[in-house]
């Protein structure tokens, strides 16, 4: 059987019926939009990696040592959210930013202070800068409640809808992402007790871990979801 490629000329049997004519005619049509649907190059575009995403924009998490994702999948975390991150225009751009970017191995994390109101638990995770160089940190965290036995604890946060910036830490200098919930004794929400809080930063495969003292958080039921905001300068207080 002949290939055709697009742009060749499609050969016509000569016939008398109008329909048979006006079949090629739609197939010829169809073929020219089957072409536009490639890239100039004629190829498929690749998935592309977001910045600002804890994890890759189509959410092939990577699993910790405990064997749970430390990145929040279903949540803005890797649909929504990664949107709200810029993607880079050019290779040069993203290298740049790249070659910037705070690796985890250059960080810590703590849990600062809590400040209620309103129903609401917020808590300050704050990232550190403990390296010797300056970095950039931008866009959203990973967060998961872990048990003892390294077992998460209710689903991945949720992100607000936060705009990212860029956070240019040298180093000793701080940057923090807010953790909300509601208050589960006004919430009605089935509640656990976190023995850890794990934490990727942006655009990070590797977590970090913290101890969680801050009691019982809400896993299921009314009022469960958690949610993350975008890494800000300062340690939020």
């Amino acid at each position: 059987m002949a290939t055709f490629r697009p742009g060749d000329a499609v050969p016509v049997r000569r016939t008398s019926s109008p329909a048979r004519r006006a079949a090629l005619v739609a197939g010829v049509a169809l073929l020219g939009l089957l072409t536009a649907c490639g890239t100039d190059k004629g190829t498929t575009s690749t998935p592309q990696k977001l910045p600002g995403a804890a994890q890759p924009a189509s959410g092939d998490a990577t699993a910790d040592s405990s064997g749970t994702s430390a990145a929040p999948s279903g949540s803005a975390t890797t649909s929504s959210s990664a949107s709200k991150s810029s993607s880079a225009t050019s290779s040069g751009t993203e290298n740049s930013a790249s070659s910037t970017r705070c690796h985890t191995s250059e960080l810590r994390v703590s849990v600062g202070v809590n400040d209620p109101g309103a129903g609401q638990e917020h808590f300050p995770v704050v990232l550190t800068n403990g390296s010797h160089r300056t970095c950039t940190l931008r866009g959203y965290p990973g967060a998961a409640f872990l048990d003892a036995s390294g077992k998460q604890l209710g689903p991945d946060p949720k992100r607000s809808a936060d705009t990212p910036t860029t956070v240019t830490l040298a180093p000793g200098q701080t940057a923090w992402a807010g953790l909300t919930f509601s208050n589960p004794e006004v919430s009605g929400a089935k509640t656990a007790t976190p023995a850890t809080l794990v934490v990727t930063p942006p655009d990070e495969r590797d977590p970090l871990k913290v101890a969680w003292k801050e009691g019982a958080v809400p896993v299921s039921g009314n009022a469960s979801s958690v949610s993350l905001t975008v890494v800000r300068a300062g340690n939020g207080v």
